[in-house]
């Protein structure tokens, strides 16, 4: 393989079209194709552009050669899969997997699908979204809306097969309807969908921390639920590896409880964390339903990272999602002990060129610091 990196003429086009591409999202396409609508028409015509174009060969060969920046340094194995770079999309945005050609081709290492429910589910009512460019933050409450997990886990599974580099990840939640009940027809509800995902997948992930259902998170309330759930879940032979998605309003003695429960538990993996739901000293409309994503995570979400790298280290694998907008801060939660790193916000605000520009910076600072491989880093400041 010829990596991006050690070529001098293919290093060059692809600085200066990253360059191009975050000059003209900020000054011409944001304010202009984006901004212009409000969030959710905007989310809406955004999966549509990526479903469209997915399907012009010569458009993501163009997108491949231009911006997907590759280099050894960012090459990593985590939980015994192989990625070309830790930079993974969270869970969240692409709810019905329509977004994995795109990805691929503009070089993330994973995407996590999802999350996606045992029944097709319509969400919560509209809007979905709120932007708070002042925090680098949007204001989520869409409510798991999706197609449903036999959909979407096809749909996943042949994205995967037919990558080029990508790994897919399928994320699992209950479903946020009417038919909700009580913990046991929860647990049913993720059965359902993991049996659905065995093996159809890179990796698959458990959302037991969407802050936005109206049966709430039952799941993390106790040691004790956590347990109930996966003793079921145990049960479902999967060969991919499965994370937990993490909440963040937690103090660490009670996060730290429900870790111990997931150690004991067919788990190699936590996601760290989902939505900051405390909006303590933000300015934020009373009447804005949901909870924060992007910049009002990152401080929390890193100290969790650290704490539980430091305590679990030795026996779970932490993707840290929340508030990377740049190389640095995707350094700085590596060092606190993420193997992987998720986002969502930093696309929205700072544009597609993004992952380009956290994959190079990334690199720079790993070999600045002497660091052969990215997996070097990882822990270094716990």
């Amino acid at each position: 393989m010829t990596y991006v990196s050690e070529s001098f003429w293919h290093d060059a086009v692809n600085k200066a079209t990253t360059d191009l591409f975050t000059f003209g999202y900020k000054h011409i396409v944001k304010p202009n194709f984006v901004f212009n609508h409000t969030p959710d028409v905007a989310h809406d015509q955004m999966i549509e552009f990526c479903r469209v174009t997915g399907n012009i060969p010569p458009l993501m060969w163009l997108l491949r050669e231009m911006l997907n920046y590759t280099d050894p340094v960012l090459e990593t194995s985590v939980m015994g899969v192989d990625f070309a770079n830790p930079f993974g999309l969270s869970a969240g945005l692409d709810k019905n997997c329509d977004m994995p050609v795109l990805m691929d081709n503009a070089g993330f290492g994973f995407e996590t699908v999802g999350s996606t429910t045992s029944r097709p589910c319509a969400g919560n009512p509209k809007p979905w979204f709120h932007r708070l460019p002042e925090y680098d933050s949007m204001m989520v409450h869409v409510g798991l809306a999706n197609d449903g997990s036999d959909k979407v886990i096809a749909r996943a599974e042949q994205a995967w097969t037919k990558a080029r580099s990508l790994q897919v990840s399928v994320s699992i939640a209950r479903t946020n309807d009417d038919l909700a009940g009580d913990i046991d027809e929860g647990i049913e509800d993720y059965r359902i969908s993991l049996e659905r995902a065995a093996g159809r997948s890179a990796m698959v992930e458990i959302n037991v921390s969407c802050p936005n259902t109206r049966a709430g998170e039952p799941f993390t309330e106790s040691p004790e639920n956590l347990d109930r759930l996966f003793s079921v879940l145990d049960t479902v032979d999967r060969p991919q590896p499965t994370l937990v998605k993490m909440p963040l309003n937690k103090s660490w003695e009670e996060f730290r409880d429900l870790l111990a429960v997931l150690a004991e538990h067919n788990v190699q993996g936590v996601s760290i964390a989902n939505l900051q739901k405390d909006r303590t000293g933000l300015e934020i409309p009373r009447d804005w339903e949901g909870g924060l994503s992007g910049g009002p995570t990152y401080r929390a979400s890193n100290e969790l990272v650290r704490r539980t790298y430091r305590e679990f280290g030795d026996r779970f694998a932490i993707a840290g999602i929340g508030g990377v907008f740049t190389p640095e801060q995707a350094y700085a939660k590596i060092r606190s002990g993420a193997s992987l790193v998720m986002f969502i916000s930093s696309l929205m605000y700072r544009g597609p060129q993004q992952i380009t520009v956290l994959k190079r910076g990334l690199a720079s600072l790993l070999k600045r610091d002497g660091f052969a491989h990215v997996s070097e880093a990882v822990g270094i400041d716990a």
